[in-house]
């Protein structure tokens, strides 16, 4: 008889992200199933998640970690316009990849969760850093990445809805949505000030 695997929450997290990602939706993720997936019982999860809200904020720290890396990694070795290029390139894909998380990492944490704020700050500041390659600092900064994000959001989430039906090419779309971003930035730049919370 085969031995059972160790559950940790890693794997449970992880199991529950893929099922996530196949449904294209969080909420098609229940204790029931989940653990059901795993091959324990309902009770097993507790050892590991309090709640289904437990499980969908873990699902939630994870995802931001995630899209964390992906964007350290689209960013390593390059600066400016390069950096943010393959930023908004990475960015889609991970949309694409994991179409059931990939909504957890759209909503700012509460001023209470400390785990989550934590990796949304670093997040930030690694969009910021890039931002300050361009010569975007402060103000300018945040309000650029307001817009970097938005246009990210919005495409991908249109995408995701299928809400591109012509037989136009939509990669060639994205290419000049973000090629027009960033032949602004810069031109709406007001006065700088300290960088706050985005």
């Amino acid at each position: 008889m085969a031995k059972r695997r160790r559950l940790t929450k890693a794997i449970v997290v992880d199991t529950a992200a893929q099922m996530a990602d196949a449904a294209g939706r969080v909420d098609a993720v229940t204790l029931t199933a989940l653990a059901a997936a795993l091959g324990v019982r309902v009770p097993s999860l507790y050892n590991h998640v309090a709640s289904l809200d437990d499980l969908h904020h873990a699902l939630t720290v994870e995802s931001v970690r995630r899209l964390n890396g992906v964007f350290r990694d689209a960013s390593m070795g390059k600066t400016g316009v390069d950096a943010l290029l393959a930023m908004a390139h990475a960015y889609r894909r991970f949309a694409h990849a994991h179409p059931g998380i990939y909504a957890l990492t759209v909503r700012g944490p509460e001023p209470d969760d400390e785990e989550l704020g934590a990796l949304v700050r670093d997040l930030l500041q690694t969009v910021l850093l890039v931002m300050a390659s361009v010569g975007l600092h402060g103000d300018d900064a945040l309000h650029a990445m307001r817009g970097f994000r938005s246009i990210l959001h919005g495409f991908c989430s249109l995408e995701t809805v299928e809400g591109f039906r012509l037989a136009l090419d939509a990669d060639e779309s994205f290419r000049r949505l973000v090629a027009t971003f960033m032949a602004g930035l810069g031109s709406g730049a007001g006065g700088s000030t300290q960088a706050g919370q985005a």
